[in-house]
């Protein structure tokens, strides 16, 4: 009996590479990708091999071993290093950023505008309207002091 009917196995390797690459595009996390090479090599092996499927199967894993662990210590050696050191740390972006009272800061604690966004905030007695600048940030908390 035929797993794959009129299906060559090298199709469904082929195929599975390409779903694998679609799935990295649209849910990014640097993974599939290695996945997808394996398929793609075991597809193409597949083309000039005649090997059976348990046999392939067997070489995918093994490929996909080789690619994650290849990949995972090649990028351990060279870190991806960004120009900007504040690229996913929103809080760090908004220190400096002038905000407006939203909510009377009183007792050290209030509300502030930024942009389109109302921010819970802490610092000195500060009224409605007042302009304020963020001086750090500790998760949704925006630590403000009068300008």
């Amino acid at each position: 009996m035929d797993v794959f009917g009129t299906l060559s196995p090298q199709w469904f390797w082929l195929s599975l590479g390409v779903l694998l690459a679609a799935a990295e595009l649209v849910a990014p996390g640097f993974f599939l990708i290695w996945l997808a090479l394996a398929a793609f090599a075991t597809g193409l092996v597949a083309f000039v091999l005649p090997i059976g499927f348990p046999l392939q199967v067997g070489l995918f894993s093994v490929l996909a071993v080789v690619a994650v662990y290849g990949a995972r210590r090649w990028l351990v050696n060279n870190p991806i290093i960004s120009d900007d050191p504040l690229l996913n740390n929103r809080g760090g972006r908004m220190v400096g950023e002038i905000v407006t009272v939203a909510e009377a800061i009183r007792d050290g604690h209030g509300r502030v505008k930024f942009g389109d966004s109302v921010w819970s905030a802490k610092g000195p007695d500060l009224a409605v309207g007042s302009r304020a600048r963020i001086i750090s940030a500790d998760g949704s908390v925006l630590t403000v002091d009068g300008v």
